[in-house]
């Protein structure tokens, strides 16, 4: 079976490099649109969005992703970070930081989805996107308040998960689906 949503699902990528092309104020505010209308749990809609277009806050919280980085066993370092030039942005013209409510514990789960509609969105849009969790660890350093003011995090809210949108500069085949992934309990 095929449809249109289902193709843009199987179409999707994580891109890991883009143009310096901003992206539209129509083409943020339909990705935005998408976040919002998202589904949450008892409908809190836990979370909340700042759009991020500042380089040199981007390349602040890169540095400051480094350095708790550098802080851990080198087996528990994300591979990337052998690459001195990687930025954990990719140099997207535009991020997505999405805070979320605190001691909430369907908070990570919401902000998932809503990351998700964010990245469909934008590819409905032929915009690139790639969804982030290594920028929590800016939050873990003694720069963290100073990125929770700078985003406008809520009072007491802190990072969930961030999202990379721009026009792709890669290209990518699909990755390998796993198998044993699905049961049926019939």
């Amino acid at each position: 079976m095929t449809n249109e949503t289902l193709t843009l699902i199987s179409n999707r990528r994580s891109h890991r490099a883009y143009e310096k092309t901003p992206i539209t104020r129509e083409q943020l505010d339909a990705v935005l649109k998408a976040a919002v209308e998202s589904p949450s749990a008892v409908n809190r809609q836990p979370w909340h969005f700042t759009v991020v277009r500042d380089q040199k806050l981007l390349d602040e919280m890169n540095r400051a992703v480094w350095e708790q980085m550098m802080k851990r066993n080198p087996d528990m370092r994300s591979p990337r970070f052998r690459d001195k030039d990687f930025h954990v942005f990719y140099h997207a013209p535009t991020v997505i930081v999405l805070s979320g409510m605190p001691d909430n514990p369907y908070t990570p789960i919401d902000c998932g989805i809503a990351v998700e509609n964010i990245a469909l969105a934008a590819e409905s849009l032929g915009l690139g996107s790639v969804i982030l969790g290594m920028p929590r660890d800016a939050f873990a350093g003694d720069k963290a308040e100073g990125f929770r003011q700078a985003l406008q995090f809520p009072q007491g809210w802190d990072f969930v998960i961030a999202i990379a949108l721009g026009v792709p500069a890669d290209t990518k085949e699909a990755h390998a689906v796993k198998e044993n992934k699905i049961a049926y309990a019939d």
